[in-house]
């Protein structure tokens, strides 16, 4: 070989070595532009997922089935996370009745008669609901200063005809108490802790006797000790008697509020 030849070949050895490494650098750059190209990609996905999100919040949707109450915004009216609600949504059927009991009462029928326990609803007016509830739920502890705990009910509400609010009062047979003898609570009269009732003897002496009270039952006391089946006792006037009293007996009539009598 010549050394003209050797010399062109060795120019285009090293040209060719040049176009590789040109080569070379431009498929880094065309990876270099892929990848710049995949970001804009991946962030303009962010931003049509930031939209998306941001388009939900302009649509409320209840996590409960309910009914919602008055609109607190209007439309026009900026809200965000620090606004106030815009509206709450109660779950009305069935509804919840929360009432409270004494420690005795609730140790009386939490001997595993809760659960069987079908409860009644006094409404505000005077009636009864027309649907039984059941017991769902008691608070975890008895509140020292009252000695009451809170229990919890369920109620079917058909027609949502009760609401959120209300007042009522909750009945429930919680036991039986065959021959049991009830007086009117207005005989009743307690003192220092103890029950006392003004006791007409068959002289229409009066006299008074010390009893033992037990449940009451709507207007009327269970007496379990001190009064005998049979003894007429003071209905009005009875903190104006007093022992040896010479009385004129009277019959006591419950639908005369303003009568007197024994």
């Amino acid at each position: 070989m010549t050394q003209q030849d050797l010399d062109n070949a060795t120019q285009t050895n090293q040209a060719a070595k040049a176009q590789v490494e040109a080569a070379k650098a431009q498929v880094e750059t065309a990876k270099a532009q892929i990848e710049a190209a995949s970001a804009a990609v991946q962030a303009a996905a962010a931003a049509v997922q930031t939209a998306k999100v941001n388009l939900g919040f302009t649509r409320l949707t209840s996590p409960i089935n309910g009914i919602a109450g008055v609109a607190q915004t209007q439309v026009g009216n900026l809200v965000g996370p620090s606004s106030t609600p815009v509206t709450t949504v109660s779950t009305l059927d069935p509804i919840k009745v929360n009432f409270t009991t004494s420690e005795q009462e609730y140790l009386g029928f939490s001997r595993g008669a809760a659960e069987r326990m079908q409860l009644e609803l006094i409404l505000s007016d005077g009636t009864t609901f027309a649907q039984k509830g059941k017991f769902s739920f008691a608070d975890r502890q008895v509140n020292p200063a009252t000695g009451a705990i809170q229990l919890t009910g369920i109620f079917p509400n058909p027609g949502n005809r009760l609401r959120p609010g209300q007042n009522a009062r909750v009945r429930a047979i919680v036991g039986i108490n065959s021959g049991a003898l009830l007086v009117p609570q207005r005989c009743i009269t307690e003192m220092q802790g103890t029950y006392q009732a003004a006791v007409v003897d068959p002289n229409n002496t009066v006299r008074i006797a010390k009893v033992q009270v037990g449940d009451r039952s709507g207007t009327e006391w269970i007496v379990r000790e001190g009064l005998k089946p049979g003894e007429r006792v003071v209905a009005e006037g009875v903190l104006k008697v007093r022992p040896g009293l010479q009385v004129n007996p009277q019959p006591f009539t419950k639908v005369s509020a303003g009568s007197g009598g024994y």
